[in-house]
């Protein structure tokens, strides 16, 4: 886990780059109060300690074909570390699970996945499950998307 002393000027760093990762040097200078070199000098401390990641473009789904979101819980009776790693790599390879965690709960793993379509959806489900023996999937298809956002919430920091 990456911990950092984190200060107001940090925080407004990080709030523009997550909006825009794009904006220019000069502009967060001037909206954080800061020249060009000491917010430069911050953003490099944030991007060594780990707490920016990477910079990415965001892309449209609808626009890339893959517009059906599906949330996938699925159930175990294997808990060896040896399927557990054999799940992993299976998912890790499927370019459309886009999220996985592994929960507490009746649920073991519940997977974020992007399709074209339901048909699609279902191929990918019969290859799912052939990669690694599961007892129970369980698919709910998106009906809206209400929120999404990849901006993390800075006021706990």
């Amino acid at each position: 886990m990456v911990t950092a002393n984190f200060d107001e000027i940090d925080r407004k760093i990080l709030a523009l780059l997550q909006e825009d990762a794009t904006i220019q040097l000069a502009e967060i200078a001037n909206a954080v109060g800061l020249s060009a070199t000491p917010c430069w000098r911050r953003i490099q401390k944030l991007e060594q300690n780990g707490i920016i990641r990477k910079r990415v473009a965001l892309l449209d789904d609808t626009a890339l074909n893959v517009g059906t979101t599906v949330f996938v819980s699925i159930k175990t009776n294997d808990h060896h570390p040896d399927w557990l790693q054999q799940f992993a790599n299976a998912v890790l390879d499927l370019p459309e699970v886009m999220e996985v965690y592994r929960l507490s709960g009746d649920t073991d793993f519940l997977l974020r996945v992007a399709v074209p379509s339901v048909e699609h959806y279902n191929n990918f489900y019969k290859r799912l499950s052939g990669l690694v023996p599961l007892s129970d999937i369980s698919s709910s298809f998106a009906m809206e998307k209400i929120k999404f956002t990849t901006a993390l919430p800075l006021h706990y920091a």
